[in-house]
């Protein structure tokens, strides 16, 4: 009888801890919406869109004919019709629309996540921030209040380091 008991104290250590972890890594996640489950498919789970070279030169090409990423509305918009018509934007759109923060604050708290870091990114985490980078830039462009500039630049600034220290050599 006791054996038993031991056994389920045992079990119970074992699945509280495994919970536990589980809610530290979503509680520490960068993006944590990224392990949320959107639009209805499991695939979607921590979406990345760069899996090969080739997608990489796509999100260069893709910046290049103008993507936008609009805010609020969470709609990306890609002029050229062509690239914009690829099965594999899809999961660009899903990261844009769904995965990256959209609101000052949401930034900032990401920011602040990138500035404790002392290990490099993830790959998956070094294109959610690059796009971030390109959204709060695009963001920027269109501001007219100077406060709200101000606020923004600095966002752009932190971005842009967290990007550029990522980038150097180990």
């Amino acid at each position: 009888m006791v054996n038993m008991t031991q056994w389920w104290a045992l079990l119970a250590v074992v699945y509280l801890s495994i919970y536990l972890a589980a809610t530290q890594h979503h509680r520490k996640a960068l993006y944590p919406s990224a392990y949320r489950i959107k639009r209805g498919t499991y695939l979607l789970i921590n979406p990345t869109f760069q899996r090969s070279v080739e997608d990489v030169k796509l999100l260069f090409e893709i910046l290049l004919a103008g993507m936008q990423i609009e805010g609020e509305q969470h709609s990306m918009l890609i002029p050229d019709e062509e690239l914009a018509s690829l099965r594999s934007v899809e999961k660009l759109e899903v990261i844009c629309e769904d995965v990256l923060p959209k609101s000052l604050s949401d930034i900032r708290r990401l920011t602040a996540g990138l500035a404790q870091r002392q290990q490099p990114l993830s790959w998956q985490d070094f294109e959610r921030t690059v796009l971030t980078l390109v959204y709060t830039a695009q963001t920027l462009a269109r501001l007219s209040s100077q406060q709200q500039r101000e606020a923004w630049t600095d966002a752009v600034i932190q971005l842009f380091r967290a990007v550029q220290k990522d980038l150097r050599p180990s």
